[in-house]
């Protein structure tokens, strides 16, 4: 039995890889969940997988968890800092990277460091400092297997096609707003941005989703997973939800990564790669009601994040690292209803041009443009109001 971690087990990609081990229990020993504060949820989990340590972020959470599981014999830890001595000192087989935002790239690049292997969710991670993710996995040996949808689909595209790569192709749904113009974005609440029309998804990524920020997110992580230049990454918009992502090569090839859009199917790829396990009966296309498959160009004129994720990739450095931590701050005001959707691009375009260059940052200065680019942030969200 291989031991697995799993940080944000409580959120979307957690809660959906616990449901893939579920029904595949024959391989992997849960050793460790990690949560931010749903504490009533990680007790169900520390119930049902029976891990050997639990870290709560939010030390109230964790009190409370430590006096529900007081029966069972599993170390409840508070905080980043005692999760990153953990990770630090412990190697599991597998660690799943499923944490919100800029919060995984520590947990990450400390994981690597012990020699854990990865599956990445947390895209963040890669779009902030993907020059030293890497670069730190090789030295150590240690796998990075992709578990966003699109990724995945790249990834099992190009097993076995080692060379002869033209251009990667990531497929967007469009979000919520497809078709919709500025002004018609003007005033969208919370709760309209949250309903994407063919993903179940958490709070952050489903707006990311319906500003086409998530895809300019994926596009500086193919950037840096698949060792390719800017100008070889593609997008086009697949309302269907149907082609996750596609690869063309020098000769004319195109291959396509097709499957319904469930992200228990790259969960369950990226744990048991390279053997594929037998999916569920919903996991199958129905080929007989088949529908239409379309493409669009992306429209970066509405969805201007998509332009400024293109652009803060073409200039490297440090700005990726501000563009991500701003759009985070811009999504949580946003969801809070302190930010007007139509100004997320605004603020994060501000903030990148008020952040410091830097053209190949070491971490130290990877973390200083990180809390420049919170701090600049917030007080822009302030100034707005």
């Amino acid at each position: 039995m291989k031991s697995l971690a799993i940080l944000g087990s409580t959120g979307s990609i957690g809660t959906q890889t616990l449901n893939v081990l579920q029904r595949n229990p024959d391989q992997y020993n849960v050793m460790l969940l990690v949560a931010n504060s749903n504490w009533p949820l990680l007790e169900q989990q520390i119930r049902a997988f029976s891990p050997r340590w639990a870290v709560m972020y939010d030390v109230q959470a964790a009190q409370e968890l430590k006096k529900r599981v007081a029966d069972l014999p599993v170390h409840v830890l508070t905080g980043q800092g005692s999760l990153l001595e953990l990770l630090e000192r412990e190697r599991f087989d597998l660690v799943v990277a499923a944490m919100v935002g800029h919060s995984g790239l520590l947990p990450v690049l400390t994981a690597i460091q012990a020699g854990s292997d990865i599956a990445l969710a947390n895209k963040e991670v890669l779009v902030m400092a993907g020059h030293l993710v890497t670069s730190l996995a090789r030295q150590q040996d240690v796998k990075i297997l992709p578990l966003d949808s699109e990724h995945s689909a790249i990834f099992q595209c190009l097993e076995g096609h080692p060379q002869g790569l033209r251009k990667i192709v990531l497929t967007a749904s469009g979000g919520p707003f497809r078709g919709n113009s500025r002004a018609e974005l003007k005033g969208v609440s919370p709760a309209a941005a949250l309903k994407h029309p063919n993903w179940q998804m958490g709070a952050k990524i489903s707006v990311d989703s319906a500003t086409l920020m998530n895809k300019g997110l994926e596009i500086i992580e193919a950037r840096w997973l698949f060792a390719v230049d800017p100008d070889q990454i593609e997008v086009l918009v697949h309302p269907q939800s149907i082609i996750h992502s596609m690869v063309e090569f020098i000769d004319g090839t195109v291959l396509a990564q097709l499957g319904v859009a469930s992200m228990e199917l790259p969960i369950q790829y990226a744990l048991f790669w390279p053997e594929r396990r037998r999916g569920g009966d919903d996991y199958f296309l129905d080929w007989r009601n088949f529908p239409s498959l379309t493409f669009e160009q992306p429209d970066t004129e509405t969805f201007v994040c998509l332009r400024l994720a293109q652009e803060a990739l073409a200039r490297g450095g440090n700005a990726p690292t501000a563009l991500s931590a701003a759009n985070d701050i811009c999504v949580e005001e946003f969801l809070a209803g302190n930010l007007p959707f139509n100004s997320i691009p605004t603020v994060i375009a501000d903030v990148i041009e008020n952040i410091p260059w830097q053209a190949n940052p070491d971490l130290p200065s990877i973390l200083e443009t990180m809390n420049l680019a919170v701090a600049r942030t917030r007080q822009t969200i302030i100034t707005m109001e």
